[in-house]
């Protein structure tokens, strides 16, 4: 069960059609590879939230753009990271 919860998750990260869905898609089979062998099934479901949201941090932190949130108004931008 692993080794096809692996594979789908493999196969996933690399069909994404833009380099965002890649992030996001090699996050998640990490961190469910590294969930599954730590926690077996529900270690795989967990590390694969957590893979997906630090795949998207990574993007975001890679094409020099953030999201922020002003203090006054608590609306959420987009600007170049400091």
């Amino acid at each position: 069960m692993r080794k096809i919860i692996v594979v789908v998750a493999a196969l996933a990260a690399l069909s994404g059609c833009t380099t965002t869905e890649q992030d996001v898609g090699v996050g998640a089979a990490a961190g469910a590879v590294i969930g599954g062998i730590a926690g077996g099934g529900r270690g795989a479901l967990i590390g694969t939230a957590v893979g997906a949201g630090s795949g998207l941090l990574v993007r975001n932190l890679r094409n020099g753009y953030c999201q922020y949130r002003d203090p006054d108004t608590r609306r959420i931008y987009t600007a170049r990271c400091n």
